[in-house]
Parts: structure tokens; C-alpha cells; sequence
């Protein structure tokens, strides 16, 4: 548990950078900031004994797959942004995994998925013109991936749980529209810098939500 603390300041720090580098076009303190800001999220689930719980298993595994993420994503090439795309559409799946075997609060699951999905096709409506047909059926299953994540966090926190798991939900559903307007829509590190934080945050919630 002392870990945790420092661990997630070098997330902050390195999340600063990471900022700093995409305002700054500077690649090599991007890639370095970057993955030494989701390997403490990893590491912070890791320092909470996640491994000890099938719920923290599942975190752990969506955690891993959300490094792999955004290692891919630090490249520009269509096709590795397509395979970081699927790996993280993977880390929803265990994030959802994660989140439904703690107790839920149907009415309130079911609200979640109607407001989400809405949410999810006004994105695609939003999103559709700018994409090429190759990224259409992956930028579809993602945004249903999402859903399939968000609503039961928002559920299991409705359910009387921690108000972290829809906290960090909501969180990491809006750093995806900054992705998404970034790569299809307007590119420029203005939506790396509301994005980004996002994002980290969203995983630091998760994580300590564990302890």
C-alpha cells in the first residue's frame, strides 16, 4: 500500500509530460511518458494485490491490455492504430468482466445502457462522414465495447459500490472522444490535453478502487 502513493504521482508527473510532448512534437519524451504513465496504473493494481480477486483479476488483465493499447497507438500507421483499436476494444471486455460480477442494480444497468448507447450512435452519427470504410465496423464494435464497459461500472456504483467504478467510466468515455476527434475528425494536441488526463485518470480510479 505505500507504493501506491508514488506510484500514482509518477502516473501524474509522467501524464504532465506526456502533454507537455504533444504540444512540443517531441516523439521520444511522448513514448517514454506514455508508457511509464499506463505501467504505473498497472503497477498500482499490481501493488494492491489485484491478483488475489477474480474481480481484480479482470482489472489486471484490462489494465495489461490498455499498456498494450497505448503502446500501438504511439505509432501513426493506420493498421498498428486498428490493432491498438482492438486492444483496447479487449480491455473493455475485461473491464466489463470486472464490473458485472459485483452486485448490480438493475434499473439502474439498464438505464445506463439506454443513455450510453444513445450516446454511442450520436458519436458514430458524428464520427461517421470522417471515417474510411476500413475503420467503420471497428469504430462501431469499440463503441459497443464501451457501453458493454460503462454501464455496469455505473451500475455496480449505483448498486452501492465504489463511486470510482462510474467515476472512471464516464471519464474514460469522454478521453474517446478526444481519440476520436483527434485521428478522424480535427488532429492537434488540443484534444490531448483534456483527453489525456482523462484517461489517466479514469485507469488511476480503477486502480484504486482495488484498495
Amino acid at each position: 500500500m505505500n507504493a501506491v502513493v508514488p506510484l500514482t504521482g509518477i502516473c501524474l508527473l509522467a501524464v504532465a509530460m506526456l502533454v507537455w510532448a504533444e504540444f512540443r512534437r517531441s516523439q521520444p519524451v511522448r513514448a517514454l511518458a506514455k508508457l511509464v504513465a499506463s505501467s504505473a496504473f498497472v503497477a498500482i493494481a499490481w501493488q494492491l494485490d489485484a491478483a488475489a480477486s477474480r474481480h481484480g483479476r479482470w482489472l489486471l488483465a484490462a489494465f495489461a491490455l490498455s499498456w498494450v493499447g497505448d503502446a500501438l497507438l504511439l505509432s501513426a500507421r493506420s493498421r498498428v492504430f486498428l490493432v491498438g483499436l482492438f486492444a483496447f476494444l479487449a480491455a473493455h471486455v475485461a473491464f466489463a468482466g470486472a464490473f458485472l460480477i459485483l452486485p448490480q442494480r438493475m434499473p439502474a444497468l439498464w438505464a445506463a445502457v439506454v443513455a450510453l448507447a444513445a450516446s454511442g450512435l450520436l458519436m458514430l452519427r458524428w464520427l461517421w462522414p470522417h471515417l474510411k470504410p476500413v475503420y467503420r465496423p471497428a469504430v462501431t464494435a469499440y463503441v459497443a465495447s464501451l457501453v458493454a464497459m460503462a454501464a455496469p461500472a455505473i451500475s455496480a456504483t449505483a448498486a452501492g459500490g465504489d463511486w470510482r467504478y462510474a467515476a472512471g467510466a464516464l471519464a474514460f468515455a469522454a478521453s474517446d472522444v478526444a481519440v476520436a476527434r483527434n485521428r478522424f475528425v480535427a488532429p492537434g494536441p488540443a484534444n490531448k490535453a483534456w483527453g489525456l488526463p482523462l484517461y489517466y485518470a479514469a485507469q488511476v480510479m480503477f486502480a484504486l478502487s482495488l484498495g
